[in-house]
């Protein structure tokens, strides 16, 4: 009985952090300034010629005039760099990096994102991924707000398209985790670390702090990256902020089922700290609680319990603009799905553990 009650007690504080992010509405707003300085559009790109394209496209589009893109594919195996090479031919303002050798001890991405930053003249650095496209407005109103908070950093959590019932099963987990766990304001408005959150989709740095303390370097053997950097940002003393893309970046991390469950599976055990315990008994609370409350409990609680889970799942599907109809309708679902797709995650990170364990051996 006690571990029901307990099981009350986490789903009442997830429903409040979901309040919490609902409430304050964490979003990038827009706004009718312009400003004059320099933005380097930042893309590292591998295997994306299916997408890079929309990407490209959507950038030219900016009401923001002074920009310069730079790209670079650090190991593609598709048409990416010769999708890429004939835009920038076409495009004076597009420019690709030639690839170097991967140092040892870097990530790929992150070294290429590296590569990138060192070649940029902006007075900000726009970091995108390959899979978004960009909305005219973004540029702007990134700088209003970086300049209005005086942000060393500002990351977006892009909106996610789903076109697919398999789709709808696994993309929106992605804010269903993010706003039901981290008060997404915090991560400006305190200093403590464990308040950190980003997006690769979307991080914008101030120029001359970024040379200062070059970012992707200094966390080059880490993951999450972006995560990591957000907690170097305020370590030293700087100013980060995490929003939601507001229609201003949007995003289609998976074309099917599968491979939308193999990138939740990449990127959920991150979000633990990598801790295969705290993700294990994330989803018990989160899975496995509804089914021992029904099995347990009188019909009033089971009915409480269910309006804090329907709450919470309209909640997050405004802030996500999602449909909150079908959020609600497959959460049971949904919910399997994340089962699925953490036990894929802890497979993940006890195979790299027993591989690391192999190579420290030799």
């Amino acid at each position: 009985m006690i571990l029901l009650y307990l099981i009350f007690v986490f789903l009442v504080l997830r429903f409040t952090v979901t309040l919490f992010n609902f409430i304050s509405n964490p979003k990038l707003t827009p706004t009718v300034r312009r400003y004059p300085d320099l933005v380097s559009v930042l893309i590292p790109v591998r295997n994306n010629g299916s997408s890079i394209l929309r990407l490209l496209t959507s950038i030219k589009q900016q009401d923001h005039g002074n920009y310069e893109v730079l790209i670079y594919d650090y190991g593609s195996q598709d048409n990416t760099s010769d999708v890429c090479s004939k835009f920038c031919l076409e495009n004076e303002r597009f420019r690709m990096l030639p690839q170097k050798d991967l140092p040892v001890g870097w990530q790929r991405k992150n070294f290429a994102s590296h590569q990138l930053a060192k070649e940029s003249a902006g007075d900000y650095l726009m970091f995108l991924d390959a899979r978004t496209s960009v909305t005219d407005g973004l540029v702007s109103s990134a700088i209003h707000r970086m300049k209005q908070l005086d942000l060393s950093l500002l990351s977006l959590f892009a909106d996610q398209e789903m076109r697919s019932f398999g789709e709808r099963l696994v993309i929106p987990l992605q804010h269903y985790l993010l706003l039901n766990l981290l008060p997404l304001r915090l991560v400006r408005l305190s200093q403590n670390a464990s308040f950190a959150a980003a997006s690769g989709q979307f991080m914008m740095f101030d120029a001359p702090a970024y040379r200062i303390n070059l970012w992707h370097e200094t966390v080059k053997g880490r993951s999450p990256e972006e995560t990591e950097i957000v907690r170097l940002v305020k370590g030293y003393g700087e100013r980060a902020e995490t929003l939601l893309g507001n229609g201003f970046i949007s995003s289609r991390p998976g074309q099917n089922f599968g491979d939308a469950v193999n990138e939740l599976s990449s990127n959920i055990l991150p979000g633990f700290s990598n801790s295969v315990i705290a993700l294990l008994l994330y989803v018990f609370l989160v899975v496995i609680a509804p089914v021992a409350i029904y099995t347990y409990l009188d019909l009033e609680l089971l009915f409480f319990a269910i309006t804090l889970i329907v709450l919470s799942r309209i909640m997050i599907s405004f802030s996500g603009r999602q449909n909150p109809w079908f959020n609600v309708l497959l959460h049971p679902l949904q919910m399997a799905v994340l089962a699925l797709a953490s036990v894929l995650a802890i497979q993940k990170y006890l195979m790299k553990q027993s591989v690391w364990r192999q190579r420290r051996k030799l």
